[in-house]
């Protein structure tokens, strides 16, 4: 049964809403396991990550689980066709530049591991987050979702 005011969505968004509620699963699976391991979330931590973890402010962590759950209801909004879906996203985002822009502004991190170490994955989530935004957006403009 089609809902009056919106279009027929295609399959790939179905396929690709489902591809970032996964992704959205796994962050918050990640989140976590951070929160219950510490630095050793992701296997044996070494000294410097077990200092890094142990200074990181309070705050860190409720950022950190705000990226994260954000990312996954929007990608869940995208998947149930809300229109919340873009909202979802654009808080996530906030939340994932605050994250990692407090974390590289604020330790040696960079020099300690190099730039495509440390900085490679948060690039890759801050693309997905603004591919997020920017599909919902998409979906909006087309009456995909409402």
């Amino acid at each position: 049964m089609a809902v009056i005011g919106r279009a027929k969505a295609p399959v790939w968004l179905r396929i690709v809403a489902v591809l970032l509620t996964l992704w959205g699963a796994m962050g918050v699976f990640a989140c976590i396991q951070q929160f219950r391991l510490g630095a050793d979330a992701m296997g044996p931590a070494d000294d410097y990550y077990r200092a890094l973890y142990a200074a990181l402010p309070a705050w860190y962590n409720i950022v950190y689980a705000v990226a994260v759950g954000m990312g996954f209801m929007g990608s869940v909004a995208l998947l149930m066709r809300s229109r919340l879906a873009w909202s979802f996203f654009i808080v996530s985002l906030i939340a994932v530049v605050i994250q990692f822009g407090w974390l590289f502004a604020t330790t040696d991190m960079i020099a300690v591991r190099g730039f495509a170490v440390a900085a490679g994955f948060p690039i890759f989530i801050l693309v997905v987050a603004l591919f997020q935004i920017w599909l919902a957006g998409l979906a909006i403009r087309r009456g995909w979702i409402g």
